[in-house]
């Protein structure tokens, strides 16, 4: 048999009644109305049972594990995911999501569960309770993640997307400065017990000329912050020589009006310049209470000429022990000459104490 197929007829130039609005038939009041509250219906219905109604159709749907196809009218979770238009590791996520609640009285368990069956269901925010959004959640990874997250307050699919996200996660660390600062506080607390990462970091750090300068820069504050504080909270200084003395009550004061002025600062600040004032101010104010105390200016003398004395004699004998073996091979012409200059000025400075000692 032959069928004919019949062009349809060509439409006039000026034939618009198919692309009017206005010439197009006018809908049924009562249909329309019935659609518009069928849309109301199930978007309040969404709203307040969010996902959980499609776990429930997921539930109803899907055979449990464990029964054949023979057993059960209903469909494998790989036969669902296909007219669903999905992968079944996503209709397997809200399985187990539903399962873990039935198996808390929350909702029922599959078997009591018919194709098509409506029952009620649980609102939408207990949802997140059991529903695992990715499977990397499950891994130890991710379940590290979620008790991370966990503890600071925030949804676990927050962080688990991040985490799968890492070039994301640059993106906005170069971007925006606050969480730049997130990832920086963040960081700082994972270096305290992750050795291996404080090893890479300051690995990093000693390859990078311009973090090198700043981290020797932030270093010499710190310590000279430090020094302050301890003038001011244990009220010692240290003089120039090494000498451990108690602070007078004028300087620890003045330590501690600039201590003060160091802790106000935020951490917006730079501190260089400050903790440089600080540090300059109280040394200048040791050097003065030093030089205004006639017998502890003697005494400073002699703790610099026996710290120098001792590391002279330190240098010497390491000097004679490691290269007195061979002096062939390594003779310069000036080796004595230094040796003899080095002599007188051994032996002026023993006439200066004998005499200093005959006339005590």
């Amino acid at each position: 048999m032959t069928v004919a197929i019949v062009a349809p007829e060509a439409a006039e130039p000026d034939d618009t009644r198919a692309a009017d609005p206005a010439a197009m038939p006018e809908a049924d009041p009562a249909a329309t109305r019935e659609l518009l509250e069928r849309d109301a219906r199930e978007f309040g219905a969404y709203a307040r049972t969010g996902a959980w109604t499609f776990g429930l159709k997921v539930a109803r749907s899907v055979r449990p594990g464990g029964q054949a196809a023979g057993e059960s009218p209903k469909l494998s979770a790989k036969e669902f995911a296909e007219l669903a238009g999905c992968s079944a590791e996503r209709v397997m996520r809200y399985y187990k999501a539903w399962d873990k609640a039935a198996d808390d009285g929350l909702v029922p368990h599959f078997e009591a569960l018919a194709p098509g069956q409506d029952v009620e269901l649980p609102d939408a925010d207990v949802w997140l309770t059991y529903y695992v959004p990715r499977s990397s959640a499950t891994s130890a990874r991710g379940t590290a993640i979620t008790a991370a997250a966990e503890a600071e307050g925030i949804r676990p699919t927050k962080a688990l997307e991040v985490a799968e996200n890492p070039t994301a996660l640059r993106a906005a660390i170069l971007a925006d400065p606050s969480t730049a600062q997130a990832a920086r506080h963040a960081l700082l607390d994972r270096l305290k017990e992750d050795p291996a990462l404080q090893t890479e970091l300051a690995r990093d750090i000693a390859r990078t000329d311009d973090l090198k300068k700043a981290v020797a820069g932030e270093a010499r504050n710190a310590d000279r912050i430090e020094y302050v504080r301890k003038v001011a909270e244990e009220g010692q200084i240290r003089t120039p020589a090494g000498q451990k003395l108690d602070a007078p009550a004028e300087l620890r004061a003045e330590a501690e009006r600039h201590l003060s002025l160091l802790d106000e600062l935020d951490d917006s600040e730079e501190a260089g310049e400050w903790a440089a004032e600080a540090y300059d101010t109280v040394k200048t104010l040791v050097v003065e209470t030093v030089e205004a105390n006639p017998e502890l200016r003697v005494q400073e003398r002699r703790t610099k000429f026996y710290s120098s004395l001792q590391k002279a004699t330190k240098v010497f004998e390491e000097l004679t022990l490691d290269d007195a073996v061979d002096f062939d091979d390594i003779y310069e012409d000036d080796m004595v000459q230094r040796l003899e200059e080095l002599q007188q000025a051994i032996n002026t400075c023993i006439t200066a104490l004998r005499k200093a000692s005959e006339t005590r």
